[in-house]
């Protein structure tokens, strides 16, 4: 495992006036990208020959370097090109979805905005478990095993994969059905029904609030609420029942947007209290804890419940709604403030005070 020592040993070498914000180009790039170019700093994108398109139009990396498959930021041509420009790599979800979590605490040799242990805690769906409920934040009823399953439950894979291979199954035969079904139509691999993830499924509105925990503040700030749009899930609506039914009856909850949200202002004392306990166990079971952007991944009932399902510790492409609109961004700081340019004000001050160690690893 790479040491914290070592990313500070590093971050020795290099030349504090000059640093270069990072990241892969996919997920919330843009986001980060323009945060960075606004508050003063170079960027570099390493980007796949495929999506260069994207940060040709939206001219915001002043370096695009270009990889066949992103696992190639692990090799060592690539991270003496990231010191030599004295970048600083901002994590999203494709870090977990291309790289994983293991090989960006062993072998991502680059300084990292944010706490790199608690990205395997992300990805480990018993992790995030036992980290919510230390927090006190109420949870959906888990199962074991597709034998267990006690009415509607939906299935989940690992990782950040945006909804992709998730269905409902409401029994044991339902379950092997549909999984088949999603395995024929390529949205799922067999081997991967081994760590699949069986949750209640709780009748809601599915609400994504956005968090910024400052440790320079030590603060935990709301910058946005969103919620998902998916396919195809949310467009059957549009079909009249008769011929829903003559439907197949396994769709897809693949994330293909997402949708910004105003809460009603009764609802943000619990949203609020929540980010903090959260902010809080996370110093207890990954210190320092979290540093910078995370989401919680909640429903909201018709009672006004909050039941939180998961957790993403790190900037998540919901607060890509945000970019200059958020209407929590702006309580907080006026006009202009979203998630990626909090991420590049935090690394801006810490800077200017000589505190850039406490919030990269």
């Amino acid at each position: 495992m790479i040491t914290k020592r070592e990313i500070d040993d590093i971050l020795r070498e290099y030349q504090k006036g000059k640093i270069t914000i990072g990241t892969l180009g996919s997920h919330s790039a843009l986001n980060i990208f323009k945060g960075a170019k606004e508050e003063g700093f170079e960027t570099v994108c390493i980007c796949r020959k495929d999506d260069e398109i994207i940060y040709r139009r939206f001219p915001l990396a002043d370096e695009i370097v270009l990889v066949e498959n992103f696992s190639e930021i692990l090799c060592d041509d690539i991270h003496q090109r990231l010191r030599q420009t004295n970048t600083i790599l901002i994590p999203h979800g494709s870090f977990n979805a291309y790289i994983g979590a293991e090989k960006i605490r062993n072998e991502l040799h680059i300084p990292l905005f944010g706490n790199r242990e608690l990205l395997q805690w992300e990805t480990d769906r018993e992790k995030q478990r036992e980290w919510l409920q230390r927090a006190g934040l109420t949870l959906p009823k888990t199962f074991k095993n597709s034998n267990d399953i006690e009415g509607l439950v939906i299935a989940k894979l690992p990782g950040a994969r945006g909804g992709k291979g998730y269905f409902l199954a409401n029994s044991s035969e339902a379950f092997h059905k549909k999984a088949e079904d999603m395995i024929k139509r390529g949205h799922l691999r067999r081997e991967e029904l081994e760590n699949i993830h069986l949750q209640e499924y709780t009748l809601g509105v599915n609400v994504y609030p956005q968090y910024f925990h400052s440790p320079l503040k030590n603060e935990v700030e709301l910058l946005g609420v969103d919620k998902r749009y998916e396919s195809a899930v949310d467009n059957l609506g549009r079909i009249p029942a008769s011929e829903q039914l003559q439907l197949p009856s396994n769709p897809t909850y693949t994330v293909i947007g997402n949708i910004p949200i105003t809460l009603r202002e009764s609802l943000l004392p619990e949203i609020l209290r929540m980010g903090e306990n959260v902010a809080k166990m996370s110093k207890e079971i990954a210190p320092p804890g979290i540093i910078g952007p995370f989401c919680l991944e909640t429903v909201i009932t018709d009672e006004l419940e909050v039941f939180t399902f998961e957790i993403s510790a790190r900037i998540v492409a919901g607060s890509n709604v945000g970019i200059g609109t958020s209407p929590y961004a702006y309580l907080n700081y006026g006009e202009g403030m979203y998630m990626g340019r909090r991420i590049a004000r935090e690394i801006q001050i810490a800077i200017k005070n000589d505190e850039l160690s406490k919030v990269v690893y």
